[in-house]
């Protein structure tokens, strides 16, 4: 599981996992914009279901510049995630630099109605060297 989402995070018992691909063929470096997918598997370890509610992203390009995202579920969807299992989504971020990084937050509520924060482990974006 390690070497297939390198990135991970655990909070109470939800586990955030990130892997993320650099993708050339959507990135435009001579218009300065980069693309990377990230693929999102979150894991519920305990005994009881959690619905993720919300999203909060801070995507960082390589000079610092920092946006944040919020927003409701993720890709159109507030999953509910049963215990011992997992809900998997990919996405994208563009950027324009060739490197940054992306890290936040899961808003979940259980079963029982308590909400809490679930981390989104830091993840690099780093777009691989182009020699001429």
């Amino acid at each position: 599981m390690k070497s297939l989402f390198p990135h991970s995070a655990t909070t109470s018992d939800i586990t955030v996992r990130v892997a993320v691909s650099f993708l050339p063929e959507q990135s435009e470096p001579a218009r300065g914009r980069w693309f990377w997918a990230y693929h999102v598997r979150i894991e519920n370890g305990g005994r009881s279901a959690v619905q993720l509610m919300e999203r909060t992203w801070t995507i960082s390009d390589g000079r610092g510049a920092k946006s944040e995202v919020q927003g409701e579920g993720v890709v159109g969807e507030q999953p509910v995630i049963e215990p011992g299992g997992a809900f998997d989504y990919v996405s994208g971020c563009p950027l324009p630099t060739p490197t940054g990084y992306m890290e936040g937050q899961y808003l979940m509520v259980s079963e029982q109605g308590r909400s809490f924060a679930a981390a989104i482990p830091r993840f690099p974006l780093v777009a691989p060297a182009v020699t001429t």
